[in-house]
């Protein structure tokens, strides 16, 4: 069984050390093999806010795919938005490119892609180029048949609410399109801080294949959405019966201090 823990959005600079420690909690209780973490690590992009970061998921010990997000990029300090965009993040958590920092984590069980989707032109928008949609259709189009196979962008590629619509990742379509031709399973995201799972071919009906959205909510901040508290999501995954994962959303109890499963779902995936 593999169990990944997904995280996003926990604003280092506004984090809750209760729900920090609590989250560390969990882990160590569900003893996922490896994390996800789907952007807006920091609050400001400051160097402190990073570093905080960082010892966290030293802390946590575990295999990590870090993706930035828009907050991960210098607001007020332009002449680093405009230089040098990603020179924190890439401190603090490494990446191979300036721009375009795709991440992997790779076993027998999993393929698990990250996408940059931010971008330092826009302040909160995130958008997917046509080269990167390429380059991770390429990468899923090798995964061996037992992987699941997540692709995971800041941004949501599906929104339930019309408020969140401004919010959508730019060419969201053409990538859900070619990213289930290529055998895609789960899109995760994060960015609007408001956890759901759905079902992308009950929306795009003409699909090659399933796909599910599963967008996390805050991790840790205290920029909670009045719909939901800190959240993080667990997934598990059995290859041996690789029909199916079990997608868990995990809320924060503030009067139990502890991280408690809010609703699972069986996502089926085509096989």
């Amino acid at each position: 069984m593999t169990v990944l823990l997904h995280i996003s959005d926990p604003h280092f600079g506004t984090e809750q050390a209760a729900v920090a420690d609590a989250l560390l909690r969990l882990a160590y209780d569900q003893k996922p093999q490896a994390a996800i973490l789907s952007g807006d690590i920091t609050q400001r992009a400051r160097v402190r806010e990073f570093a905080a970061a960082r010892r966290f998921i030293d802390t946590l010990a575990l295999p990590t795919l870090c993706l930035p997000g828009n907050h991960d990029v210098p607001l007020f300090d332009l002449w680093s938005r405009l230089r040098r965009p990603y020179a924190r993040y890439r401190a603090a958590f490494g990446g191979p490119f300036e721009d375009r920092i795709e991440a992997l984590i790779e076993t027998d069980d999993l393929l698990a892609i990250g996408v940059n989707t931010t971008r330092w032109w826009r302040h909160k928008d995130g958008e997917v180029s046509d080269a990167q949609i390429e380059a991770v259709s390429r990468r899923l189009r090798r995964a061996s048949a037992g992987q699941l196979r997540i692709v995971v962008t800041h941004q949501p590629v599906h929104v339930t609410k019309q408020r969140d619509e401004k919010n959508r990742l730019h060419h969201h379509e053409p990538a859900i399109r070619a990213w289930s031709a290529a055998g895609a399973d789960l899109i995760l995201g994060g960015h609007i801080h408001l956890p759901y799972f759905r079902s992308l071919r009950a929306h795009y009906l003409d699909l090659p294949r399933e796909v599910w959205a599963i967008q996390a909510g805050t991790a840790l901040s205290n920029r909670v959405r009045f719909e939901a508290p800190n959240s993080v999501n667990v997934i598990r995954y059995d290859a041996g019966v690789n029909t199916g994962c079990i997608v868990e959303r995990w809320d924060f109890k503030q009067a139990e201090h502890r991280f408690v499963l809010n609703e699972s779902l069986e996502a089926l995936l085509d096989r």
